[in-house]
């Protein structure tokens, strides 16, 4: 329980209970406690309290049952220095002037249901938000404005006689409010209806102040996620329309906005002891409609296309700026929400509302000397070994404080995630976000942090949107919910850091983000992801905003693969004062061949379909072609399939078998790994012989990355390439050339293969030297224009995917929840995607086939779901291939259920893993509706030896024609 300690003691009692209350809760005021304690605890305290009372003892306990309600549980002492309730009367009509006490407020004006006056908590909410951004961004006065100013006006929109007078009827009643913050959701001023408080302080902010700045109104309009109504409203005139009867409290409004800014001015002034002039612009009511006419409602992101990589970084810098404003005005928000009224009250008068920020900062952690500790014991492994030294080499320069953000490149091997560990704590590190791609890249990281060699006294947790896990005390158990990100070490995906700027429930998380040591690994693969690629350079810029000459570098981007077009020319960092490269250790000799191949053909022609020898890797662009390459040799390979289109459960068996299989001494259960892409990076695992789908640069090299990873082999290692004549010729043609083009990366992966071919021998190579090969390309201008073409194609997709609002932060109508499932939102960056169910069925070869009756997953338990891509369900637009038509048909029979009135309810309610989309059905269940299967259709397939995962039979039957990734 959580609990709130008063004290009015006098005289000799102040030190003995403050002692007492020091001991067990943490001071929020000079006279206020507060801490999270069990009910054995508070007996503790109260019994302690009660051996040193005397006549000036008096203390009273609170306990704070939800952010809007508290109970009061006892008083220790003189009662009657508390009214009934507990708390500290306040007599406004006394000639004693409180700070923020205006003598033009004739009523006060009421913030929230902890019935806060709105000139005080917004004066908080200002102060609190401007000092988290001092610390957060240090030495932009400009930005910190930004922020006092937008907390002044945040909430300003409460003032309206409608809000006002259903406030009161809620604290009458007592009742709670949404954690979104208290807006009107029934009557004739719910949002449907009216102007949000935040909506309609975004008009009187552009009306009012005669200081207008783009990045409060930002913070002003989206300090709350925009409610889903019928007709959206786009400027102020929709606003201004909403609300009606403006013209009938024009004149009360402008008086109560004076009023309260008065007061704040007085506030400041007494605070900080410096003057705070908030000037207004009085227009005549008849004069306003023109003043806002045309005026749009400021959008969340501002983009638009352009023709080159510098100068889309405005937008970004613009972007990066209004993402901190906003998060820190919630998080004050949110902090000072949480006070009782008398305690806001008491923050102001002691001058104490700045050490609220210390709730949301980091204290100090044991993870600086658990990192040296594990330094020391690589040292003592390998005395004075030139690896160690090299890396050290590689963390110094990146610890300089001329470094702005870190860059290193290092080769596979080479220990990146040790180097990386020794830039954090030679950088003063506390905590450290480690975020990633992909869930197997989390995955794979946590395996390798929890060993003995790296962390295994730390505090790890894993956060993605699959897995929520924490390692301590040398166990990995489940996180509690409202416990995430809290660990030293957190490692999660790069979704979950976009959330934070592009939701409202997860915003605050931000502020911990920003305080934090980050590192971004694999940082390459966002560079073609629509919209990722411009948000993650938000985070970076936001993160560039900490540095300055007395700051160390705290953000760290890794990869084997930089991509210097990215890094220069679009994330705007100095090559030469920001990456470090390392030498890879790995001394083995290396032989690249490419193969031309006709994809219509599968077959021992197909370098992709051939039988492999042992511990040999074969990795493809789809995942298609590699379930179709391992059936075909299912019989006579001992082999295992990996790809992204299982089940939970059977995904995380199979990466585990496969990690075992091929980590260094590993148990060899497996000759050959047949793979989609998805294990090209940060897995620590090695093979002898690969061949590869061709790919663009970064890519190729992450794969090779995997071939006698830890240098091991004395014979050549053969590195052979499968290649098409349409990508050789930079075509959209053929199933492989336009799945590289989808990715925005086909005139990128043709410029890599010309350049190879133009630079590479007929011999032997080292490692080390196709890593300058690829540096060498980056300095090859008619390579450079091939791959700068590719990145501005991907950026303009990126703003359509901005533009189309798929980022807005956005609230729904409360509903009752009736489960605990998890469900897809709305709108995703990854792809508009839903569960599924598909039946089972089992694949000898590809002319063989067994449908069973089973399902891939039990729905009655709401276990193991998938999700699909919806353009696949609904067959990319042919109408032929659409199984959500086939299922609106079907379904309601073969389940017996009530039949949808159009597909689209379908496709809603598959947000749900209850109730999927059915990409195929059971024998028996087509036979209750004399039904064939649906020649398009979707199973879950197993194989001889394994699962075999999601796979569509007429792309099984069909050769060369993989549209599907």
């Amino acid at each position: 329980m959580m609990v709130t300690f008063i004290s009015q003691c006098e005289k000799n009692a102040l030190k003995k209970t403050r002692r007492v209350l020091d001991a067990f809760a943490n001071r929020i005021g000079d006279n206020t406690w507060q801490t999270i304690i069990t009910q054995e605890g508070l007996e503790a305290v109260q019994k302690l309290l009660r051996r040193t009372a005397s006549k000036s003892t008096a203390v009273s306990c609170h306990w704070i049952r939800t952010r809007a309600r508290s109970e009061f549980i006892w008083v220790v002492g003189n009662k009657d220095k508390f009214n009934s309730e507990g708390y500290v009367a306040v007599n406004y009509s006394e000639t004693k002037k409180f700070i923020g006490e205006n003598e033009n407020m004739n009523k006060e004006i009421l913030a929230n249901t902890q019935g806060q006056r709105l000139d005080q908590h917004m004066f908080a909410v200002a102060t609190v938000a401007k000092e988290i951004i001092g610390k957060l961004v240090p030495d932009d006065e400009v930005l910190a404005n930004d922020v006092f100013i937008a907390g002044c006006w945040h909430d300003m929109g409460k003032l309206d006689n409608n809000f006002q007078s259903w406030l009161y009827k809620k604290l009458d009643k007592k009742e709670d409010t949404l954690d979104d913050g208290v807006h009107i959701d029934k009557g004739a001023f719910s949002w449907e209806k009216y102007p949000r408080h935040n909506e309609f302080s975004l008009l009187l902010y552009h009306l009012f102040s005669k200081d207008l700045r783009d990045r409060c109104q930002h913070a002003v309009f989206w300090h709350h996620a925009k409610p889903i109504r019928k007709k959206e409203i786009k400027s102020l005139i929709d606003i201004l329309d909403k609300l009606g009867t403006l013209k009938d409290d024009y004149s009360i409004v402008i008086e109560s906005i004076k009023s309260i800014l008065a007061s704040i001015e007085s506030m400041h002034s007494e605070y900080y002891d410096i003057d705070l002039s908030l000037s207004l612009n009085i227009s005549k009511f008849d004069d306003i409609e023109e003043k806002i006419d045309k005026v749009c409602v400021p959008k969340y992101k501002e983009y638009s296309a352009r023709n080159d990589l510098k100068s889309y970084n405005r937008n970004i810098k613009e972007n990066a700026k209004n993402n901190l404003v906003r998060s820190v005005i919630i998080s004050a928000d949110r902090l000072i929400s949480a006070l009782s009224c008398e305690a806001l009250q008491e923050h102001i008068n002691e001058k104490t509302v700045s050490n609220l920020i210390d709730t949301v900062l980091h204290k100090e952690s044991s993870l600086a000397l658990e990192i040296q500790q594990c330094l020391d014991g690589f040292e003592t492994k390998y005395p004075d070994s030139n690896r160690n030294f090299e890396q050290s080499k590689a963390a110094n320069f990146l610890s300089d404080e001329e470094v702005e953000v870190g860059v290193l490149k290092g080769p596979a091997g080479c220990g990146k995630t040790k180097i990386a560990l020794e830039w954090a704590l030679k950088t003063g590190v506390k905590k450290i976000y480690w975020v990633c791609p992909r869930v197997q890249i989390c995955e794979g990281l946590f395996k390798d942090l929890t060993a003995d060699e790296y962390l295994p006294n730390t505090s790890i947790e894993i956060v993605t949107g699959e897995i929520k896990q924490t390692y301590n005390g040398g166990k990995v158990g489940e996180t509690k919910e409202g416990k995430e990100f809290s660990a030293d070490i957190v490692l999660t995906t790069i979704d979950q850091i976009v959330n934070t700027i592009t939701t409202h429930t997860s915003v605050t998380t931000l502020i911990d983000f920003m305080s934090s040591h980050v590192v971004f690994d694999e940082y390459h693969e966002y560079i073609n992801m629509p919209a990722f690629n411009l948000l993650f350079a938000e985070i970076v810029e936001a993160k560039k905003l900490q540095q300055n000459d007395n700051v160390l570098p705290n953000t760290l981007l890794v990869s084997a693969t930089p991509n210097p077009i990215f890094v220069t020319d679009f994330l705007q960092l100095n090559e030469t004062d920001n990456m470090v490269g390392i030498e890879s250790f790995n001394k083995s000799d290396y032989k690249i061949s490419f193969v031309e191949y006709d994809e219509r053909k599968e077959d021992e022609a197909n370098p992709l379909f051939t039988q492999q020898s042992k511990n040999s890797f074969v990795i493809s662009n789809t995942a298609i072609t590699a379930q179709k390459s391992f059936i075909d040799n299912q019989m006579s390979e001992n082999s295992i399939l990996l790809h992204s289109k299982y089940t939970k459960k059977d995904k995380m068996e199979l990466f585990d078998k496969a990690f075992d299989s091929f980590k260094q001494n590993g148990n060899k259960a497996y000759d050959i790994l047949r793979s989609g892409p998805i294990v090209q990076a940060s897995l620590n695992i090695s093979c002898d012989v690969m061949v590869s789908e061709m790919t663009h640069a970064e890519n190729f090299l992450q794969r090779l990355g995997r071939l006698d990873r830890f240098g091991e082999n004395n014979s050549v290692n053969n590195y052979t390439i499968a290649i098409t004549s349409h990508i050789i010729r930079g075509k959209q043609q053929g199933s492989s050339a336009k799945f590289l083009a989808k990715l925005f990366s086909l005139q990128s992966t043709k410029a890599w293969y010309k350049f190879l071919g133009n630079t590479l021998s007929d011999g032997a190579i080292k490692i080390s030297d196709i890593y300058k090969i690829y540096d060498d390309f980056y300095r090859d201008e008619n390579s450079k224009k091939m791959v700068e073409e590719d990145l501005l194609g991907a950026l303009r997709h990126s703003v359509a995917v901005i533009e189309a609002k798929v980022l807005d932060p956005l609230s729904f109508p409360k509903k009752k929840i009736e489960n605990s499932t998890i469900k897809i939102k709305k709108n995703s960056l990854r792809g508009d995607s839903r569960f599924v169910q598909m039946a089972r069925c089992h694949i000898d070869t590809r002319d063989t086939l067994e449908f069973e009756n089973s399902y891939m997953y039990d729905e009655a338990l709401n276990l193991d779901g998938m999700t699909y891509d919806t353009n696949s369900i609904q067959g990319y637009g042919d109408s032929n291939k659409n199984l959500l038509s086939f299922m609106a048909k079907k379904h309601h029979n073969i389940k017996e259920t009530k039949k949808a009135y159009k597909d689209s309810q379908l496709l809603s309610d598959a947000r749900d893993p209850i109730t999927p989309v059915y990409l195929s059905y059971i024998p028996e269940d087509l036979k209750k509706v004399e039904s064939k299967p649906h020649t398009d259709a979707i199973y879950y397939a197993v194989g001889n030896k394994q699962v075999l995962g999601a796979i569509s039979l007429q792309q099984l039957q069909t050769k060369g024609d993989n549209d599907e990734n």
